[in-house]
Protein backbone atom coordinates (compact mmCIF):
# COMPACT_ATOMS: atom_id res chain seq x y z
CA UNK A 1 0.00 0.00 0.00
CA UNK A 2 1.07 3.53 -1.01
CA UNK A 3 2.11 6.21 1.64
CA UNK A 4 -1.08 8.28 0.75
CA UNK A 5 -3.45 4.93 0.39
CA UNK A 6 -2.03 4.47 3.69
CA UNK A 7 -3.28 7.77 4.91
CA UNK A 8 -6.08 7.56 3.40
CA UNK A 9 -6.92 4.17 5.08
CA UNK A 10 -6.55 6.04 8.46
CA UNK A 11 -8.76 8.83 6.96
CA UNK A 12 -11.52 6.72 6.80
CA UNK A 13 -10.77 5.09 9.93
CA UNK A 14 -11.02 8.07 12.25
CA UNK A 15 -14.15 9.46 10.17
CA UNK A 16 -16.17 5.88 11.45
CA UNK A 17 -14.41 4.91 14.36
CA UNK A 18 -13.70 8.78 16.26
CA UNK A 19 -15.95 10.44 13.94
CA UNK A 20 -19.56 9.28 13.90
CA UNK A 21 -18.49 6.36 15.91
CA UNK A 22 -20.35 3.74 14.18
CA UNK A 23 -21.88 0.95 16.37
CA UNK A 24 -22.74 -2.77 15.09
CA UNK A 25 -26.37 -2.66 14.03
CA UNK A 26 -26.17 0.96 13.37
CA UNK A 27 -27.33 2.82 9.56
CA UNK A 28 -24.70 5.33 8.51
CA UNK A 29 -25.98 8.18 6.04
CA UNK A 30 -23.09 9.62 4.09
CA UNK A 31 -23.45 13.19 2.48
CA UNK A 32 -20.27 13.13 0.14
CA UNK A 33 -19.10 15.23 -3.21
CA UNK A 34 -18.30 12.98 -6.06
CA UNK A 35 -14.70 14.41 -5.63
CA UNK A 36 -14.71 12.57 -2.63
CA UNK A 37 -15.53 9.08 -3.86
CA UNK A 38 -12.20 7.44 -3.27
CA UNK A 39 -12.35 8.66 0.18
CA UNK A 40 -15.98 7.66 0.37
CA UNK A 41 -15.91 4.23 -0.59
CA UNK A 42 -12.85 3.85 2.19
CA UNK A 43 -15.46 5.05 5.00
CA UNK A 44 -18.25 2.89 3.45
CA UNK A 45 -16.10 -0.53 4.08
CA UNK A 46 -14.96 0.92 7.07
CA UNK A 47 -18.22 1.43 8.22
CA UNK A 48 -19.95 -1.84 7.00
CA UNK A 49 -16.80 -3.66 8.53
CA UNK A 50 -17.62 -2.02 12.26
CA UNK A 51 -21.31 -3.11 12.18
CA UNK A 52 -22.49 -0.78 10.21
CA UNK A 53 -26.76 -2.50 8.94
CA UNK A 54 -26.41 -0.41 5.86
CA UNK A 55 -24.88 2.32 4.53
CA UNK A 56 -26.47 5.13 2.27
CA UNK A 57 -24.61 7.96 0.25
CA UNK A 58 -26.05 11.06 -0.80
CA UNK A 59 -23.89 12.41 -3.57
CA UNK A 60 -23.72 16.19 -4.63
CA UNK A 61 -21.88 17.79 -7.32
CA UNK A 62 -20.19 21.43 -7.43
CA UNK A 63 -20.80 21.56 -11.36
CA UNK A 64 -24.68 20.38 -11.12
CA UNK A 65 -25.29 22.66 -8.04
CA UNK A 66 -23.76 25.33 -10.28
CA UNK A 67 -25.34 24.70 -12.80
CA UNK A 68 -29.24 24.64 -10.85
CA UNK A 69 -28.43 28.17 -9.43
CA UNK A 70 -27.39 29.35 -13.69
CA UNK A 71 -30.06 28.05 -15.11
CA UNK A 72 -33.10 26.76 -13.23
CA UNK A 73 -36.44 28.62 -13.08
CA UNK A 74 -36.33 31.18 -10.35
CA UNK A 75 -39.59 29.59 -9.12
CA UNK A 76 -37.89 26.18 -8.45
CA UNK A 77 -35.75 28.27 -5.16
CA UNK A 78 -38.73 27.96 -3.30
CA UNK A 79 -39.74 24.76 -4.17
CA UNK A 80 -40.08 22.31 -0.27
CA UNK A 81 -37.23 19.58 -0.40
CA UNK A 82 -40.02 17.62 1.64
CA UNK A 83 -38.83 14.58 -0.15
CA UNK A 84 -35.32 14.83 1.50
CA UNK A 85 -36.09 15.98 4.90
CA UNK A 86 -38.24 13.47 5.44
CA UNK A 87 -36.06 10.94 4.25
CA UNK A 88 -33.08 12.38 6.81
CA UNK A 89 -35.55 12.98 9.71
CA UNK A 90 -36.55 9.28 9.34
CA UNK A 91 -32.99 7.72 9.29
CA UNK A 92 -31.94 10.02 12.08
CA UNK A 93 -35.03 9.64 14.28
CA UNK A 94 -34.38 5.62 13.91
CA UNK A 95 -30.73 6.12 15.42
CA UNK A 96 -28.89 6.41 11.82
CA UNK A 97 -25.18 8.08 12.17
CA UNK A 98 -24.64 11.15 9.81
CA UNK A 99 -21.48 12.04 7.62
CA UNK A 100 -20.76 15.00 5.50
CA UNK A 101 -17.70 14.75 2.97
CA UNK A 102 -17.41 18.16 2.12
CA UNK A 103 -14.93 19.56 -0.70
CA UNK A 104 -16.90 22.64 -2.48
CA UNK A 105 -14.77 25.04 -4.13
CA UNK A 106 -15.18 28.63 -1.94
CA UNK A 107 -16.02 30.52 -4.87
CA UNK A 108 -18.58 27.82 -6.16
CA UNK A 109 -21.78 30.74 -6.55
CA UNK A 110 -20.04 34.06 -6.99
CA UNK A 111 -21.97 35.84 -9.24
CA UNK A 112 -25.24 34.20 -8.64
CA UNK A 113 -28.13 36.33 -8.04
CA UNK A 114 -27.80 36.84 -4.01
CA UNK A 115 -32.11 36.01 -4.06
CA UNK A 116 -31.58 32.75 -5.28
CA UNK A 117 -29.58 31.47 -2.89
CA UNK A 118 -31.36 33.38 -0.07
CA UNK A 119 -35.03 31.53 -1.46
CA UNK A 120 -33.17 28.68 -1.56
CA UNK A 121 -31.43 28.66 2.21
CA UNK A 122 -35.16 29.76 3.50
CA UNK A 123 -37.12 27.29 1.84
CA UNK A 124 -34.25 24.40 2.91
CA UNK A 125 -33.55 25.42 5.90
CA UNK A 126 -37.88 25.75 6.57
CA UNK A 127 -38.13 22.28 5.60
CA UNK A 128 -34.43 20.68 7.41
CA UNK A 129 -36.11 22.70 11.10
CA UNK A 130 -36.79 19.60 13.02
CA UNK A 131 -33.59 17.51 11.72
CA UNK A 132 -31.67 20.49 12.77
CA UNK A 133 -33.50 20.64 16.33
CA UNK A 134 -32.36 17.26 16.53
CA UNK A 135 -28.89 18.08 15.79
CA UNK A 136 -28.14 20.71 17.42
CA UNK A 137 -29.54 18.93 20.90
CA UNK A 138 -26.91 15.95 20.61
CA UNK A 139 -29.84 13.47 19.40
CA UNK A 140 -27.95 11.66 16.44
CA UNK A 141 -24.17 11.11 16.05
CA UNK A 142 -22.71 13.27 13.53
CA UNK A 143 -19.44 14.27 11.71
CA UNK A 144 -17.98 16.77 9.05
CA UNK A 145 -14.98 15.43 7.65
CA UNK A 146 -13.02 16.96 3.76
CA UNK A 147 -11.37 16.15 0.95
CA UNK A 148 -9.81 18.42 -1.50
CA UNK A 149 -10.96 19.49 -4.75
CA UNK A 150 -9.19 21.35 -7.41
CA UNK A 151 -10.82 24.55 -7.36
CA UNK A 152 -10.67 24.20 -3.54
CA UNK A 153 -6.88 23.39 -3.86
CA UNK A 154 -6.26 26.10 -6.37
CA UNK A 155 -7.68 28.65 -3.69
CA UNK A 156 -5.41 27.52 -0.98
CA UNK A 157 -2.13 26.99 -2.89
CA UNK A 158 -2.04 29.68 -6.00
CA UNK A 159 1.58 29.32 -5.62
CA UNK A 160 2.07 26.27 -6.42
CA UNK A 161 1.97 24.49 -10.10
CA UNK A 162 -1.68 23.29 -10.65
CA UNK A 163 -0.47 19.14 -10.54
CA UNK A 164 1.17 19.95 -7.21
CA UNK A 165 -2.14 21.94 -5.32
CA UNK A 166 -3.97 18.82 -4.38
CA UNK A 167 -1.13 16.58 -2.87
CA UNK A 168 -0.39 19.68 -1.09
CA UNK A 169 -4.14 20.44 0.37
CA UNK A 170 -3.92 16.55 1.43
CA UNK A 171 -1.22 16.69 3.23
CA UNK A 172 -2.53 19.51 4.96
CA UNK A 173 -5.55 18.25 5.91
CA UNK A 174 -4.07 14.96 6.89
CA UNK A 175 -1.53 17.01 9.80
CA UNK A 176 -4.63 18.70 10.99
CA UNK A 177 -6.59 15.88 11.62
CA UNK A 178 -3.61 14.16 13.26
CA UNK A 179 -2.63 11.28 10.18
CA UNK A 180 0.58 12.21 10.70
CA UNK A 181 0.95 10.70 14.26
CA UNK A 182 2.22 7.08 14.78
CA UNK A 183 -1.78 6.16 15.82
CA UNK A 184 -4.38 8.93 15.16
CA UNK A 185 -7.05 7.28 16.74
CA UNK A 186 -5.00 7.54 20.21
CA UNK A 187 -3.22 10.48 19.55
CA UNK A 188 -7.37 12.12 19.53
CA UNK A 189 -7.96 10.66 22.22
CA UNK A 190 -5.15 12.48 24.33
CA UNK A 191 -6.18 15.97 22.38
CA UNK A 192 -9.85 15.12 22.91
CA UNK A 193 -8.60 14.98 27.22
CA UNK A 194 -6.79 18.03 26.66
CA UNK A 195 -9.94 19.73 25.76
CA UNK A 196 -11.69 18.66 27.96
CA UNK A 197 -9.61 20.02 31.07
CA UNK A 198 -9.96 23.01 29.38
CA UNK A 199 -14.02 23.10 29.36
CA UNK A 200 -13.93 21.62 33.15
CA UNK A 201 -12.16 24.61 34.01
CA UNK A 202 -14.55 27.27 32.56
CA UNK A 203 -17.67 25.25 33.76
CA UNK A 204 -15.91 25.63 37.18
CA UNK A 205 -15.55 29.24 36.86
CA UNK A 206 -19.25 29.91 35.49
CA UNK A 207 -18.27 33.46 34.11
CA UNK A 208 -21.48 36.04 33.96
CA UNK A 209 -19.77 37.60 30.90
CA UNK A 210 -16.42 37.47 28.37
CA UNK A 211 -15.16 40.83 27.69
CA UNK A 212 -13.28 40.24 24.45
CA UNK A 213 -9.86 43.24 23.30
CA UNK A 214 -8.33 43.40 20.21
CA UNK A 215 -7.93 45.95 17.35
CA UNK A 216 -10.98 46.58 15.75
CA UNK A 217 -13.03 44.87 18.63
CA UNK A 218 -14.21 45.75 22.06
CA UNK A 219 -17.27 43.30 22.78
CA UNK A 220 -18.87 41.94 25.85
CA UNK A 221 -20.69 38.72 25.47
CA UNK A 222 -23.18 38.19 28.60
CA UNK A 223 -23.74 34.25 28.92
CA UNK A 224 -26.87 32.52 30.19
CA UNK A 225 -27.26 31.09 33.45
CA UNK A 226 -26.95 27.47 32.99
CA UNK A 227 -24.83 27.84 30.18
CA UNK A 228 -22.20 24.71 29.94
CA UNK A 229 -18.96 24.52 27.85
CA UNK A 230 -17.98 21.49 25.94
CA UNK A 231 -15.11 20.28 24.13
CA UNK A 232 -14.82 18.08 20.81
CA UNK A 233 -16.62 15.22 22.10
CA UNK A 234 -20.49 14.61 22.27
CA UNK A 235 -22.83 12.34 23.66
CA UNK A 236 -25.85 11.26 21.53
CA UNK A 237 -29.54 10.32 23.14
CA UNK A 238 -28.27 6.68 23.04
CA UNK A 239 -25.05 7.40 25.09
CA UNK A 240 -22.47 6.96 22.17
CA UNK A 241 -19.64 9.65 22.19
CA UNK A 242 -18.98 11.01 18.43
CA UNK A 243 -16.92 13.96 17.67
CA UNK A 244 -18.74 16.82 15.34
CA UNK A 245 -15.81 17.93 13.78
CA UNK A 246 -12.50 16.57 12.33
CA UNK A 247 -10.78 18.66 12.95
CA UNK A 248 -11.32 20.19 16.10
CA UNK A 249 -9.71 22.91 18.71
CA UNK A 250 -12.11 24.83 20.14
CA UNK A 251 -13.95 25.08 23.48
CA UNK A 252 -17.67 26.62 23.51
CA UNK A 253 -20.54 27.23 24.33
CA UNK A 254 -23.75 29.64 24.12
CA UNK A 255 -24.16 33.17 24.74
CA UNK A 256 -26.94 35.03 25.84
CA UNK A 257 -29.16 36.19 22.95
CA UNK A 258 -30.17 39.92 24.49
CA UNK A 259 -26.49 40.50 26.11
CA UNK A 260 -23.93 41.10 23.47
CA UNK A 261 -23.15 44.63 23.25
CA UNK A 262 -19.89 46.47 21.43
CA UNK A 263 -17.92 46.02 18.21
CA UNK A 264 -16.23 42.52 16.71
CA UNK A 265 -14.08 43.12 13.52
CA UNK A 266 -13.03 39.33 11.63
CA UNK A 267 -9.80 38.69 11.44
CA UNK A 268 -9.88 35.78 8.05
CA UNK A 269 -12.12 35.32 5.07
CA UNK A 270 -15.71 33.52 5.49
CA UNK A 271 -16.30 31.07 2.39
CA UNK A 272 -20.82 31.36 3.18
CA UNK A 273 -22.97 29.97 0.19
CA UNK A 274 -19.97 29.70 -2.46
CA UNK A 275 -19.12 33.41 -2.08
CA UNK A 276 -16.51 35.38 -0.15
CA UNK A 277 -16.68 37.31 2.81
CA UNK A 278 -13.63 39.65 4.16
CA UNK A 279 -12.76 42.24 6.44
CA UNK A 280 -15.65 42.98 7.78
CA UNK A 281 -17.06 44.40 10.94
CA UNK A 282 -20.32 43.50 12.94
CA UNK A 283 -22.05 45.91 15.95
CA UNK A 284 -23.76 44.50 18.48
CA UNK A 285 -27.18 46.21 21.10
CA UNK A 286 -28.48 44.00 23.63
CA UNK A 287 -27.47 41.59 21.19
CA UNK A 288 -28.91 41.93 18.14
CA UNK A 289 -26.33 43.34 15.20
CA UNK A 290 -27.35 46.67 14.90
CA UNK A 291 -24.31 47.73 12.01
CA UNK A 292 -22.64 46.09 9.70
CA UNK A 293 -20.32 46.52 6.66
CA UNK A 294 -17.60 44.35 4.75
CA UNK A 295 -14.63 45.68 2.27
CA UNK A 296 -15.07 42.17 0.27
CA UNK A 297 -18.76 40.97 -0.03
CA UNK A 298 -20.83 43.14 2.21
CA UNK A 299 -23.92 41.67 -0.23
CA UNK A 300 -23.25 38.72 0.69
CA UNK A 301 -23.34 39.38 4.42
CA UNK A 302 -26.58 41.11 4.21
CA UNK A 303 -27.97 37.74 3.19
CA UNK A 304 -26.42 36.32 6.17
CA UNK A 305 -27.35 38.25 8.98
CA UNK A 306 -30.99 39.28 7.34
CA UNK A 307 -31.91 35.76 6.42
CA UNK A 308 -34.26 35.65 9.11
CA UNK A 309 -34.58 37.38 12.69
CA UNK A 310 -32.53 35.02 14.46
CA UNK A 311 -29.62 35.58 12.03
CA UNK A 312 -29.48 39.13 13.84
CA UNK A 313 -27.87 37.71 16.94
CA UNK A 314 -25.28 35.49 18.06
CA UNK A 315 -25.72 31.26 18.87
CA UNK A 316 -22.07 30.38 19.78
CA UNK A 317 -18.84 31.68 21.69
CA UNK A 318 -15.85 29.79 21.03
CA UNK A 319 -12.16 29.79 22.19
CA UNK A 320 -9.46 28.86 19.77
CA UNK A 321 -5.95 29.08 20.59
CA UNK A 322 -3.57 31.32 18.26
CA UNK A 323 -1.26 28.53 18.78
CA UNK A 324 -3.35 25.60 17.85
CA UNK A 325 -1.69 23.67 15.39
CA UNK A 326 -3.91 25.19 12.35
CA UNK A 327 -3.18 28.19 12.83
CA UNK A 328 0.92 27.66 12.90
CA UNK A 329 0.30 26.10 9.81
CA UNK A 330 -0.20 30.03 8.46
CA UNK A 331 -2.88 28.06 6.18
CA UNK A 332 -5.50 30.07 5.05
CA UNK A 333 -8.19 27.24 4.18
CA UNK A 334 -10.86 29.58 3.11
CA UNK A 335 -13.26 26.54 4.96
CA UNK A 336 -14.80 27.02 8.08
CA UNK A 337 -14.15 23.51 9.06
CA UNK A 338 -10.73 24.53 9.59
CA UNK A 339 -9.98 28.21 9.60
CA UNK A 340 -12.63 28.26 12.67
CA UNK A 341 -10.21 25.97 14.47
CA UNK A 342 -7.58 27.94 13.78
CA UNK A 343 -8.87 31.33 15.62
CA UNK A 344 -11.49 32.49 18.01
CA UNK A 345 -14.88 32.47 16.75
CA UNK A 346 -18.36 33.62 17.04
CA UNK A 347 -21.48 32.16 15.29
CA UNK A 348 -24.27 33.73 13.91
CA UNK A 349 -27.83 32.23 13.88
CA UNK A 350 -28.99 29.02 15.80
CA UNK A 351 -27.38 27.77 19.30
CA UNK A 352 -26.62 24.38 20.63
CA UNK A 353 -29.23 22.86 23.17
CA UNK A 354 -26.47 20.77 24.47
CA UNK A 355 -24.91 24.03 25.89
CA UNK A 356 -27.40 24.80 28.16
CA UNK A 357 -28.02 22.59 31.45
CA UNK A 358 -30.74 20.15 31.01
CA UNK A 359 -30.93 21.94 27.48
CA UNK A 360 -31.04 18.79 25.69
CA UNK A 361 -34.32 17.96 26.85
CA UNK A 362 -35.83 21.12 26.39
CA UNK A 363 -38.49 22.15 23.98
CA UNK A 364 -37.46 25.38 21.54
CA UNK A 365 -40.00 27.65 23.52
CA UNK A 366 -37.68 26.64 27.37
CA UNK A 367 -34.28 27.04 25.27
CA UNK A 368 -35.83 30.72 24.24
CA UNK A 369 -36.66 31.50 27.62
CA UNK A 370 -33.50 30.47 28.66
CA UNK A 371 -31.62 32.87 26.35
CA UNK A 372 -30.97 30.90 23.47
CA UNK A 373 -31.21 32.31 20.02
CA UNK A 374 -33.03 29.94 17.11
CA UNK A 375 -32.37 31.06 13.40
CA UNK A 376 -32.31 28.75 10.13
CA UNK A 377 -28.36 30.26 10.04
CA UNK A 378 -25.31 28.74 11.87
CA UNK A 379 -22.45 30.61 10.86
CA UNK A 380 -18.58 30.67 12.53
CA UNK A 381 -16.39 33.66 11.68
CA UNK A 382 -13.00 33.92 13.03
CA UNK A 383 -12.24 36.68 15.15
CA UNK A 384 -9.39 35.93 16.92
CA UNK A 385 -5.89 37.01 16.73
CA UNK A 386 -2.61 37.11 18.54
CA UNK A 387 -3.50 40.46 19.54
CA UNK A 388 -6.91 39.25 21.40
CA UNK A 389 -7.12 39.75 25.46
CA UNK A 390 -10.50 38.02 26.55
CA UNK A 391 -11.64 38.52 30.35
CA UNK A 392 -13.81 36.39 32.25
CA UNK A 393 -16.16 38.57 34.12
CA UNK A 394 -17.46 36.89 37.47
CA UNK A 395 -20.69 37.35 38.95
CA UNK A 396 -19.32 40.32 41.46
CA UNK A 397 -17.75 41.94 38.29
CA UNK A 398 -14.25 41.13 38.97
CA UNK A 399 -12.43 40.59 35.82
CA UNK A 400 -9.76 37.59 35.12
CA UNK A 401 -7.71 36.75 32.34
CA UNK A 402 -9.05 33.72 30.07
CA UNK A 403 -6.97 34.60 26.76
CA UNK A 404 -3.69 36.67 26.87
CA UNK A 405 -2.50 37.59 23.50
CA UNK A 406 -4.16 35.22 21.57
CA UNK A 407 -3.51 32.27 24.01
CA UNK A 408 -4.80 30.64 27.07
CA UNK A 409 -4.00 32.72 30.19
CA UNK A 410 -4.29 29.81 32.70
Amino acid sequence: MSNFQDKLQKYADLAVRIGVNVQPGQNLIVVATVDSAELVRLIVKQAYEAGARSVKVNWTDDTVTRLRYEKAADESFLDDPKWYAGEMLEYVENGAAVLHVISSDPDLLTGIDPQRITNHQKTYGKAMSKYRELQMADKFSWSIVAVPSKSWAAKVFPELPENEQVNALWEAIFKTVRIDQPDPVAAWKEHIANLTQKSEYLNSKKYKKLHYIAPGTDLTIELPKGHLWVAAESLNAQGNTFLANLPTEEVFTAPLKTGVNGTVSSTKPLSYNGNIIDEFQLTFKDGRIVDYSAKVGEATLKQLVELDEGSHYLGEVALVPHGSPISQSGILFYNTLFDENASNHLAIGNAYAFNLEGGKSMTREELNEHGLNASFAHEDFMVGSAEMDIYGVTADGTEEPVFAKGNWAF
